[in-house]
């Protein structure tokens, strides 16, 4: 048995013990469902300047601008779908073995994908709010023009955290809570590099909890935080932690229905690996 397929195992034993799991995602997850790290080299932060283009002070003062960096982020998140580590993710809350979802991607494929219990910590790009008047309208009915306008003449703001916002009150609450009161945290790809996200698990672990990590390299929080360092693709090892999972669960005799673990969909099955 190689070293990765033991840390495989020895995570999915710690989410079955656990009574409470937490997942915290960030831009890592969807990479393979076509989008990019903002952060990565040739990234949006890469050809557009973050105070220029990034912040809600630029977005107040010259909407018109911040959008041209706006419809390039939409055009991409538009046009992608959930992979299978979002669908490995949403099979385990189906088995009862996750709880909450905390992502840090304003894609919506957690959702997509069949997760139920998900906090949006930077929002959704899905809906959009003039900031003006405060009329809110969901994507599809602002069509794809490239600069999109409220009812009263104003540019509309997708619901996004832009640099220089706060993060909204009940997703921070709510992340907080849950990650102070988990049991394991499994946190996927994400650097931790920005605050206050980054000190999620820095809380669950001060609370006891168990952190487990999947990402391509290691992070800032390998060495004195996470317990379980799982280094790979998310695509590829989030599926087969889940399998895992699965496994145990049928050893343990919970398996109904020609051998799905207890709590499954009836029409699915562990994730292929």
């Amino acid at each position: 048995m190689d070293e990765l397929d033991e840390r495989l195992k020895q995570a999915a034993q710690i989410l079955y013990a656990s009574k409470h799991n937490v997942v915290l995602t960030g831009a890592g997850i969807s990479v393979e469902s076509g989008i990019p790290d903002f952060r990565s080299p040739g990234g949006l932060w890469e050809r557009y300047d973050i105070m220029e283009y990034g912040t809600i002070s630029a977005f107040r003062s010259d909407p018109e601008k911040v959008w041209k960096m706006l419809s390039e982020m939409e055009d991409v998140v538009r046009k992608a779908r959930p992979n299978a580590a979002h669908k490995a993710l949403a099979q385990l809350e189906r088995w009862g073995v996750l709880d909450v979802v905390i992502t840090q991607n304003i894609d919506g494929l957690h959702q997509d994908a069949g997760s139920g219990n998900v906090i949006e910590f930077h929002g959704n790009s899905k809906t959009l709010t003039c900031l003006w008047c405060h009329r809110r309208y969901g994507i599809d009915e602002v069509g794809e023009t490239c600069s999109p306008r409220c009812e009263c003449g104003r540019y509309l703001k997708p619901d996004v955290v832009l640099f220089g916002e706060a993060i909204p009150a009940d997703a921070l609450n709510r992340s907080f809570g849950a990650a102070s009161s988990c049991g394991a945290l499994l946190v996927i790809g994400t650097s931790a590099q920005v605050a206050p996200a980054s000190t999620i698990p820095v809380v669950a672990k001060r609370a006891g909890a168990v952190v487990i990590e999947i990402n391509l390299a290691p992070s800032l929080l390998t060495s004195q935080t996470t317990d379980v360092f799982l280094q790979g693709r998310a695509a590829s090892l989030v599926p087969a932690l889940v399998e895992r999972v699965g496994e145990i669960l049928g050893d343990q005799g919970r398996a109904v229905d020609g051998g799905k673990p207890a709590g499954a969909n009836a029409s699915c099955g562990p994730p292929d690996a």
